[in-house]
């Protein structure tokens, strides 16, 4: 397998940029990987043929190819696998066979999925998809729809398809993820919302973070922002209009943010990030990764009463499965949970910040980008601590 990112060998600050100075090799998605089975097995199905190599394009237009581990054909139905490579990314599903069958439905039914083996089924709320729904991640189901009908369009079919994802072993390699707490049983989630797995290195990644404020500085930006993942960083393009190379890939490492940006300032540095994971901020943790961080309900059941909720919604939210539902408890009740972990999460970055002279804002969204909650920018004390190094050490 082998594709491009666009952007990553010529870009001198932001995402891209992070990437290749890390030296780490990046991989796909167990939803990329579905995709590709998916039209692999949808083309054969309607053509008697299986593409090897198959071609997919992700959402921000790469095209990687994919190696096929499985042709399968049969009457009415089709099967293709792909095994998952992670790059260098030490994630659990790596090598992985993730399988798709493809079977024919009468018009108008639409794409149709299926849990197969190995892929988990959503059993509590809080999650992104209903309750008993397989665990096929928006963005995933919306590659395969969209491959689904290309594939259509180019060989003369309905696109009334039944999608059948799974994964080899996937329930045990499972029990190594939070998906059992979660409430999501029987196997994996069909996961990814850029196809691109960003290979994780604890010592890498925060040396491309330190990179990328010296890149912004060299630039002359006065705003940077740490984001979390894609979804944050078009979230604050849209909001502040920041250029690419003010744009800083903070991953879980907030911390690693907060503290270079301590003894080498800007005027002004906005976090942005999905709700569930600056709750964490908000509550002190300065690493956001699941295995070294949760979502605190009880803390969110404490800022919630700050901001109105009764002792009852409180306890629902202290009992809530995920932030998420957390989140959604609130919203319904009018409670501006969103707004108090921002500004929260705002206020516990200027403790780290220790006076320095930064401003800072955050922006909590949701799966979709959409802004949940927002603080108001404050600054650090513009004046140093008496005894202070001028590096804010």
């Amino acid at each position: 397998m082998s594709s491009e990112v666009r952007g990553a060998g010529e870009a001198k600050g932001g995402r891209g940029a992070q990437l290749k100075h890390t030296g780490l090799r990046h991989g796909w998605t167990t939803g990329a990987c579905a995709t590709a089975a998916t039209t692999a097995a949808y083309t054969a199905l309607l053509t008697g043929g299986f593409p090897d190599p198959v071609t997919i394009t992700l959402p921000k237009g790469q095209t990687p190819a994919f190696a096929l581990a499985v042709e399968e054909l049969a009457e009415g139905r089709a099967t293709a696998g792909v095994v998952k490579d992670a790059g260098d990314d030490p994630d659990v599903t790596h090598g992985a066979l993730v399988r798709a069958t493809v079977r024919r439905l009468p018009p108008g039914s639409g794409v149709v999925f299926r849990a197969g083996p190995g892929v988990g089924t959503v059993t509590r709320p809080g999650l992104p998809l209903p309750v008993g729904e397989p665990a096929i991640n928006p963005v995933p189901r919306q590659m395969m729809r969209d491959h689904v009908a290309r594939v259509a369009a180019e060989h003369g079919g309905s696109g009334d398809v039944e999608v059948t994802v799974s994964v080899d072993h996937g329930e045990e390699l499972a029990r190594s993820t939070w998906n059992p707490r979660l409430g999501i049983l029987g196997g994996l989630s069909i996961l990814g919302t850029t196809g691109i797995v960003v290979p994780y290195s604890c010592s890498a990644w925060i040396d491309s973070i330190r990179r990328g404020v010296d890149v912004a500085r060299a630039a002359g930006r006065t705003h940077v922002a740490g984001c979390t993942g894609s979804t944050s960083e078009r979230t604050v393009v849209a909001a502040y209009g920041l250029p690419e190379d003010a744009l800083l890939d903070m991953g879980d490492f907030a911390g690693a943010v907060l503290k270079y940006v301590r003894r080498h300032p800007v005027e002004r540095l906005t976090i942005c990030g999905g709700f569930a994971k600056l709750s964490k901020l908000a509550a002190g943790h300065l690493d956001l990764h699941s295995a070294r961080s949760q979502v605190d309900k009880g803390f969110l059941a404490a800022l919630a009463r700050r901001g109105g909720a009764s002792e009852p919604l409180a306890a629902r939210i202290a009992e809530a499965n995920t932030g998420l539902a957390a989140l959604q408890l609130c919203t319904a009740a009018g409670v501006p949970l969103g707004d108090l972990v921002a500004t929260t999460a705002r206020d516990e970055a200027l403790k780290v910040l220790r006076g320095a002279p930064v401003t800072v804002d955050v922006i909590c969204i949701d799966r979709a980008g959409t802004i949940v909650g927002r603080s108001a920018p404050a600054a650090g004390d513009r004046a140093r601590p008496e005894g202070s190094s001028p590096s804010g050490v």
